[in-house]
């Protein structure tokens, strides 16, 4: 399934999909067990005009996986990188299918093709997948208690990395176009049966 830039206009179907996450998944993705209100507070909160937020959806066009890409403000000190926090969360339904290591992965391209030095994270010590998909990556994991944090030092991008973007971008609203046609077009298949049956039931074919 390709990832697809989410945008202001998916903001409900964002706070939907996080208000769907059991307690124990909305523990590890906060660092809390942060309730509908807060979570609605978090989503009303993102900036998509600096951050950039991924997603992955089904063939219903539900919101099973997705990203945040929280970057910081350009007024940075000149002695710190330009760094941005990376969060994820996948729908219980769909976890096992790797869909955690991609949305990291592409969420590596994005920052990289940005100019960011840094990706980082900030995860419960529980959070093993998430650490592990960091540690895999290259990143510098350091454990504080309960928390730990790991630095993913970034490579500078490349005319690859920009035109690999560029096609994951448009097979994605491909795809995204695609599925939105198919549920149009199953919607008026189901509208014709139902009004063939009323039809049927009246005695109206019969009349024709």
């Amino acid at each position: 399934m390709p990832i697809r830039s989410l945008g202001l206009r998916h903001r409900e179907r964002i706070k939907v999909h996080l208000q769907a996450l059991a307690t124990p998944d909305r523990y590890l993705r906060f660092g809390h067990a942060a309730s509908d209100v807060q979570i609605a507070k978090y989503v009303d909160g993102i900036d998509f005009a600096r951050d950039e937020v991924f997603g992955i959806f089904n063939r219903r066009l539900e919101l099973i996986a997705m990203a945040h890409l929280a970057y910081e403000p350009r007024q940075q000190l000149t002695t710190r990188p330009a760094m941005v926090e990376f969060g994820v969360s996948v729908l219980q339904a769909a976890r096992g299918r790797g869909y955690g290591a991609r949305l990291f992965e592409h969420a590596v391209m994005h920052a990289r093709n940005r100019g960011t030095d840094t990706l980082f994270i900030h995860a419960l010590s529980e959070n093993t997948a998430m650490l592990k998909i960091a540690r895999r990556a290259g990143a510098r994991v350091e454990r504080d208690g309960s928390e730990s944090q790991a630095w993913l030092k970034l490579p500078p991008d490349t005319l690859a990395s920009q035109f690999e973007q560029l096609v994951d971008t448009q097979a994605a609203e491909f795809n995204y176009r695609f599925k939105q046609q198919a549920i149009r077009l199953e919607h008026l298949i189901d509208a014709v049966r139902q009004l063939k049956a009323q039809l049927a039931k009246s005695g109206g074919v019969g009349s024709q």
